[in-house]
Formats: C-alpha cells, sequence, structure tokens
C-alpha cells in the first residue's frame, strides 16, 4: 500500500476510537436533553462510529451545542467508589434487579450457572461511579442501562463467551457511569439500553 504525500486537500488528521466514542456521548447527552430523537441518534452514530477523519464529524454535530470538531478534550476524572460492595448471589437460578431498587456505589454478582439481569433504567441511582463486579460461571447476564449512561467494560474478561456493550465507554459530566469489570466463563455478557416494542420494555 502506498502512502501519498500531503496535498492542499487533505481530509486532515485521523481520529482515534476515543474521539469517535465522545461524539457519540455528545449524541447521547443531546438525545437525554431532547434535542434529538432515537431513531436521529441511530442514525447519526453510524456516522459517527464509521468517520476516519475529524471533519467527517461535522455532519452528526452541526446542529447540537459546541465545536462540532473539537473532540480531543478529554472527560472529566470520575472518582472510583469506596467501601465494600453489595454481593447478590446466585446458583442455578435466575437473578433478576428491576423497577425501582436502589443501586449500591459498588455491586458484585456472583452466579453459578444461572441468568442475571440487572435494570438499572428506573432504578435509583445516587452516584456518580457505579462499579459492578462480575463473577460469573455458565450463565449470562445483561445490564440494561439509562439512555444518558455510559460504560467501561475493558475490564471484563470472557474465557469462552462473549462481551459485547452497545452504550458509549467515555464519562460524560452529571451523567451516570458504570465500570463493569470481572470474568464470564461460558456464558455472555451483554450491556446496552433498553429496547421498546409495542409500547413495552425488554
Amino acid at each position: 500500500m502506498s502512502v501519498q504525500p500531503p496535498s492542499g486537500d487533505s481530509p486532515g488528521i485521523r481520529i482515534s476510537d476515543a474521539d469517535r466514542e465522545r461524539a457519540a456521548a455528545r449524541l447521547h447527552q443531546a438525545l437525554s436533553e431532547g434535542r434529538i430523537t432515537v431513531s436521529e441518534l441511530e442514525e447519526r452514530l453510524a456516522v459517527v462510529y464509521a468517520a476516519r477523519y475529524g471533519a467527517d464529524l461535522a455532519p452528526p454535530l452541526a446542529d447540537l451545542p459546541g465545536d462540532p470538531l473539537d473532540v480531543t478534550v478529554p472527560p472529566p476524572p470520575l472518582s472510583t467508589p469506596v467501601g465494600p460492595p453489595v454481593v447478590l448471589r446466585t446458583g442455578v437460578g435466575g437473578l433478576r434487579r428491576t423497577g425501582g431498587w436502589a443501586v449500591p456505589a459498588r455491586l458484585r454478582v456472583q452466579s453459578g450457572m444461572g441468568s442475571v439481569l440487572l435494570d438499572f433504567c428506573d432504578a435509583e441511582l445516587s452516584h456518580p461511579v457505579i462499579e459492578v463486579e462480575l463473577e460469573m460461571g455458565a450463565g449470562s447476564a445483561r445490564l440494561l442501562l439509562p439512555d444518558d449512561a455510559t460504560a467501561d467494560v475493558d475490564g471484563l474478561v470472557a474465557s469462552m463467551g462473549h462481551v459485547r456493550s452497545k452504550v458509549p465507554s467515555v464519562p460524560m459530566a452529571g451523567h451516570p457511569h458504570f465500570r463493569i469489570y470481572g470474568r464470564s466463563g461460558m456464558g455472555s455478557v451483554t450491556v446496552r439500553r433498553r429496547y421498546r416494542f409495542a409500547g413495552r420494555y425488554f
């Protein structure tokens, strides 16, 4: 592959994955503020994640507050939760937390073969950063996050299963951020928003 020399019409500097995540976080914030719809969010995210240069990020961000190309400012640091975690355990049965439950700053989930569902969408989130440690055996886990939340899953390791996150990883000031780590044996771990179909969420 040959590398072309710089020219006057060069598209500019290539962006990084972190730049794309920051742009995606701005779109999710715009959704939470009511500036764009869910369908617009999906269309714009497709453009953001396909972007290679800073100029590629201008169209999906052009009508939102701020400089569309200002994607290099690092997110504000977030403090790490302290204190012992709240432990949830299950063996071969399932474990579910849904509705208006109070979420602690630190949560440890231990599951042998059962499935785990943690729905944070209607929960009481009193902490800016929430740590979730997963110790999964053969079961799978689903973590459903609010539309304005972000999640870092880099510390989560799957032996024979897989880890899939469909939410931005870069934290946003004023919005809940999840740090999800631990291990999964043979099951899968999915982190995503809730889906809505026929007036019902799942």
